[in-house]
């Protein structure tokens, strides 16, 4: 198994479920074609992903991608600290949508699936943002953030799959690959419950 992405939360989240996997860090470009939305966007970076993987015909290839979208807006890696303040400041308190597109690829054939996750954040402090970005946790993450990291928690509630936000659904990709461990436990592990039965 090939895992198509320079992501340490999805190398952790496929380590923890116990697989046996070869990480690979695809070099892709991510800029949007002419007449693209961010979704076709997000998509076709998803299956570039998969397909820069130099696999055997008997290799599976697992890439994802995962998107913020607020109102419809796609919240992407911040540039500075200033763009993760704005990011961190109209998320605050609000409901989000975060999105993955995750592709599986055995020889020719390729499977997608769009994971959708509704986010509500806490009303964090202004004095909250600053420490976080302080720790410089923000700046590779879509959207700015982390929903796992321990200090800052920015997340009250998540409608729908908790890993999904962390970038990698491990239910629906055990749907997809039926051979793959219950993820039950990994949902435990970080989140004190087990997967919703209706995801697995």
């Amino acid at each position: 198994m090939i895992l198509a992405s320079s992501s340490p939360r999805r190398r952790e989240l496929l380590a923890r479920l116990g697989v046996p996997y070869v990480a690979f860090s695809p070099d892709v470009d991510e800029q949007p074609l002419p007449g693209e939305t961010p979704l076709q966007t997000q998509h076709r970076i998803t299956l570039e992903k998969a397909r820069a993987a130099a696999a055997g015909p008997d290799e599976v290839v697992i890439a994802a991608d995962t998107t913020v979208l607020l109102d419809s807006e796609m919240l992407n890696k911040p540039a500075d600290a200033g763009e993760a303040w704005a990011m961190l400041r109209a998320l605050r308190g609000r409901m989000h949508e975060v999105q993955s597109c995750v592709v599986i690829k055995q020889g020719t054939h390729e499977v997608m699936e769009v994971v959708s996750s509704l986010v509500t954040m806490r009303d964090y402090s202004d004095e909250e943002i600053a420490a976080y970005i302080a720790t410089g946790d923000p700046f590779d993450k879509a959207g700015s953030y982390a929903v796992q990291h321990p200090l800052f928690q920015p997340v009250e509630r998540i409608d729908g799959c908790p890993l999904n936000v962390m970038g990698l659904p491990l239910c629906r990709l055990r749907a997809n690959l039926p051979v793959l461990p219950d993820p039950s436990p990994v949902c435990e592990r970080f989140w004190g419950r087990p997967c919703l039965p209706e995801l697995l």
